[in-house]
């Protein structure tokens, strides 16, 4: 049942998952029903039973990490040459900006997070949303040597902040 479900629910929703960037609480939250359902099929438990827990057990992110976990990933291979140039073209580090050079966090991985004229569809391009979400990451995750242990210290990052009480 588990691999049936994966194969046909979870890469439904991870299909695009970067474009959803910054959308509205009440868009993703239609998402994350999706996948609470396809929890509680796994688990043939009752509609109104708490699905934490059953996520947990699971191991899955919910939709607004699994967004940032695909992102993230786009950010790393950008910065490490392994995405295709015109993304790559996007994004810049702070440490390269002249006049920023001087600033702290130039001494980190940052990158600088555009300026935007509408905040509404301006956050959801791709350089906004993805500098926000690689800001985000502790630098142990972004200072990863190789694409696989990034993943890894990743996907472990974003399940601690979907379930804080875990």
């Amino acid at each position: 049942m588990l691999s049936l479900v994966v194969s046909l629910v979870l890469t439904r929703l991870d299909y695009g998952s970067a474009t959803l960037a910054g959308l509205p609480a009440h868009l993703t939250d239609r998402l994350q029903s999706v996948m609470n359902a396809a929890a509680r099929l796994i688990f043939l438990s009752r509609k109104y039973d708490h699905v934490t827990p059953l996520l947990h057990e699971l191991h899955w992110l919910r939709m607004r990490q699994r967004t940032e976990y695909k992102l993230a990933a786009l950010v790393y291979r950008c910065l490490h040459g392994l995405a295709p140039p015109y993304l790559a073209s996007d994004l810049q580090r702070v440490v390269d900006l002249d006049d920023r050079r001087r600033l702290h966090s130039s001494l980190t991985d940052a990158l600088n997070v555009p300026s935007t004229r509408l905040s509404t569809v301006g956050n959801c391009a791709f350089p906004v949303a993805a500098a926000r979400v690689w800001n985000s990451l502790p630098a142990t995750v972004t200072s990863s040597p190789s694409l696989l242990t990034f993943e890894r210290r990743l996907k472990t990052e974003l399940f601690a902040r979907s379930y804080p009480d875990c």
